[in-house]
């Protein structure tokens, strides 16, 4: 029966949440700290949290992903993590000669109170820190927040303690890229490239959660932002930052820190919102545009104007991370399609107006919900109540898809039933022909599964 028997009378909840649309802090913050090369991502905190953050992320990239704990015992819980996290730097330094240890805490460090700083100094002075090693930290208790804003606040980190004031400003830009998967930064990349401009992308999870299969197991797979580069970071001549919610607190700390302007940018994802990434490019440093680019563009355009008897009209819902909701948002209002519900689980002040924004007015009926109450709960009892043409989001929706019959395009975090994700971009002009793509084939395959015999064409 799996979801049937979700009631169709909506009440309001304030206490209650029923398979929420996020997860917890301490996950984005390890997903972050990843995107460092020879970086070791450390959880303050019981076995039992690591070892659920390290599980989902594999599941989800599949792909290892090795972190350390502190291993509260109860001890511990009483009386604070200090002496164990002193002995975790001490065991990881000496046995896994990361270049950084990424600290960041759980529930139970953080109700404690313990002060990483204040440890992190102690264990420098205890010689455990060796010489041209790094610790950072990042305050994540699972009670606040969600996974983005963890990924957000351990962004944030690497600017607080790595980057460096620079008169000299270089040509170089910084892109922040936001929670997107290993392809989406390496199209980034891409992009840049094509442009002829020179960026550091933090945090950088390509060719670490995307590794090629060689034969051989690195533990420090060869991606990844380098602690030389985010250096420098202090000294480029500006920040370009993807996403209002996961990346704009690290762009405005290299702000004040180092002096280094910065534009805060919704996700690339879809025509619009990467017509403004690649506008911001070249206004940010002075190129040209080349063909190449307009040419991909052309080609997303190309599809669009080919295919708009299959969007227009269609309706859609959506859940997930706030900034992948807004551009999704958006670049289905640009294919005259119509997101009814959109819902997410993390918090934040600006999700709702930026939502309206992406809307345009142009779907009146649109149910939005952001915070607590906004849970998988409330999506499925609204399509009970009006169902609609196309599910996306994460893995968690295959159950309404499967009882309602619905098509779903898994996207987001996390998707754990399928594999693609991480290797096939979602942002700029490509990631947009793989979204139409992806958005075609489940409508086409439900018209072609239902469609009356007199009507089941050959040629869509």
């Amino acid at each position: 029966m799996l979801l049937r028997h979700t009631s169709t009378n909506v009440v309001e909840r304030n206490a209650l949440t029923v398979n929420p649309a996020k997860t917890c802090q301490p996950i984005g913050a390890m997903y972050a700290a990843l995107g460092i090369h020879r970086c070791l991502p450390h959880s303050h905190g019981s076995q039992g949290c690591c070892a659920y953050h390290r599980s989902t992320l594999t599941r989800h990239y599949k792909e290892p992903v090795m972190a350390g704990t502190s291993s509260f015992t109860e001890g511990s819980s009483v009386f604070g993590g200090q002496s164990n996290l002193l002995q975790a730097l001490d065991n990881l330094f000496t046995v896994y000669d990361p270049d950084v240890v990424a600290v960041h805490t759980t529930c139970l460090s953080e109700t404690i109170g313990d002060d990483i700083p204040q440890i992190a100094d102690k264990a420098r002075e205890k010689g455990l820190i060796p010489a041209g090693k790094y610790v950072i930290h990042a305050n994540t208790p699972s009670y606040a927040g969600s996974h983005v804003t963890g990924f957000s606040t351990m962004v944030r980190a690497m600017v607080d303690y790595l980057a460096e004031p620079s008169a000299a400003k270089t040509q170089a830009v910084n892109i922040i890229p936001g929670w997107v998967e290993p392809s989406d930064m390496r199209e980034i990349k891409r992009l840049c490239w094509q442009m002829g401009v020179e960026a550091t992308v933090f945090p950088d999870t390509s060719d670490v959660l995307d590794a090629p299969q060689t034969g051989e197991y690195e533990f420090y797979p060869k991606g990844g932002v380098t602690v030389g580069e985010l250096k420098q970071t202090g000294s480029a001549m500006a920040t370009l930052a993807l996403g209002h919610t996961a990346s704009s607190a690290a762009a405005r700390a290299l702000d004040t820190k180092c002096g280094v302007p910065c534009e805060i940018l919704d996700l690339p994802i879809g025509l619009s919102a990467t017509d403004r990434f690649v506008d911001a490019l070249r206004r940010t440093t002075n190129v040209t545009v080349p063909q190449y680019v307009e040419d991909e563009r052309g080609r997303v355009v190309d599809i669009v104007t080919d295919m708009h008897q299959y969007f227009s009209g269609r309706r859609v819902a959506l859940w997930g991370d706030p900034d992948q909701l807004v551009s999704l948002t958006e670049f289905l209002v640009d294919l005259d399609m119509r997101p009814v519900y959109i819902v997410t689980g993390t918090p934040g002040k600006k999700f709702l107006k930026r939502i309206d924004k992406a809307l345009d007015g142009r779907v009146p009926e649109a149910k939005v919900r952001q915070g607590p109450g906004a849970d998988m709960f409330l999506m499925h009892q609204w399509i009970k109540n009006e169902p609609v043409d196309l599910l996306i989001g994460n893995t968690y929706g295959k159950y309404i898809s499967r009882d309602d019959g619905i098509p779903l395009i898994r996207h987001g975090f996390p998707i754990l039933d399928r594999i693609g994700h991480s290797y096939f971009p979602t942002v700029g002009y490509a990631g947009a022909m793989r979204l139409l793509e992806k958005i075609l084939d489940a409508v086409l395959s439900r018209e072609d599964r239902e469609s009356p015999e007199e009507s089941f064409e050959l040629v869509m």
